[in-house]
C-alpha cells in the first residue's frame, strides 16, 4: 500500500451497520442526552474518541436505512461491571443526516424518551 493509499484509509471514517427491530432495543441504544442524539453502536472494534464513523441505521423494519455520520464520544469495553455491551457511542453530527436521524429515533420512541429504565450507557 502506497502512503497515499494509506493516508486516504486512514481519513476515511469506518461504515456501521445497526439494524434495530425492537422499540425497547432502539431506548436502549439512543443517547439523548448527547446534544443533536447519538447512539450505542455494539462492537468488539476498538475506537478512540473522537474516532469519525459513519453509521447506517435500520429501524424498526423501516426499508429504509438512514446514513449518519457522527464522532465517538463514549467507549464501553469488554468486561464492563454491571454486563454492559461492549460497544461505541456515537454523537450524530451537526448537519442534515444527523438531524433527521435524531427527529427519526424520537418519533419512533414517542413516549418511550421518558422511561427510567436502564439504557446500554446509562
Amino acid at each position: 500500500m502506497s502512503d497515499t493509499q494509506k493516508t486516504l484509509a486512514a481519513s476515511r471514517p469506518d461504515v456501521l451497520s445497526l439494524n434495530i427491530r425492537e422499540k425497547s432495543a432502539l431506548y436502549a441504544a439512543y443517547m439523548p442526552t448527547l446534544r443533536g442524539g447519538g447512539i450505542f453502536i455494539p462492537t468488539n472494534k476498538n475506537y478512540r474518541i473522537g474516532d469519525e464513523v459513519f453509521m447506517l441505521l435500520s429501524l424498526l423494519g423501516d426499508p429504509n436505512k438512514l446514513p449518519v455520520a457522527g464522532r465517538v464520544v463514549w467507549i464501553t469495553p469488554a468486561g464492563t461491571q454491571g454486563n454492559k455491551a461492549q460497544g461505541i457511542g456515537v454523537q450524530f453530527n451537526s448537519d442534515e443526516s444527523g438531524t433527521a436521524a435524531r427527529i427519526k429515533i424520537e418519533s419512533l420512541l414517542g413516549g418511550y424518551l421518558k422511561s427510567s429504565r436502564p439504557t446500554h450507557t446509562i
